[in-house]
């Protein structure tokens, strides 16, 4: 007897072709354009901040940056993990607390050891 699982219902994409009778002649998810357009509007304002002018050129390489930064992201999102659990877990990977790898201190060295040339006296009791 052979169980036949859910996964089928899930390996279906939502996808959006476009507008109909006029789709578009690539494939991309729903999350893909939620992320990509917050992608290409906040690369776009980098490129302003860093003193590049509005063009075709850099309107096209903003394209391209966006395009291979959402297949980055889109690649680690699923239906099993959400994009809210992927930005949760980067985020939490970013603030956690870090063992410290070195120690405080440094080499132990002699040079702050103070050297007298006589040998110290026992102290008197008191009587």
């Amino acid at each position: 007897m052979r169980i036949r699982t859910d996964d089928e219902v899930y390996r279906v994409d939502a996808v959006w072709l476009g507008p109909p009778k006029a789709t578009f002649p690539w494939r991309a998810r729903y999350v893909a354009w939620g992320v990509g357009v917050p992608i290409f509007l906040l690369v776009m304002t980098i490129e302003r901040q860093l003193g590049f002018g509005f063009g075709f050129f850099t309107t096209a390489w903003a394209f391209v940056i966006t395009i291979a930064l959402t297949r980055i992201i889109c690649a680690r999102i699923s239906h099993e993990r959400p994009l809210s659990a992927v930005s949760t877990m980067w985020l939490r990977e970013l603030t956690t607390p870090r063992e410290r790898a070195s120690g405080t201190g440094g080499a132990v060295s002699a040079t702050r050891v103070r050297v007298r040339t006589q040998r110290p006296h026992p102290r008197r009791k008191r009587s």
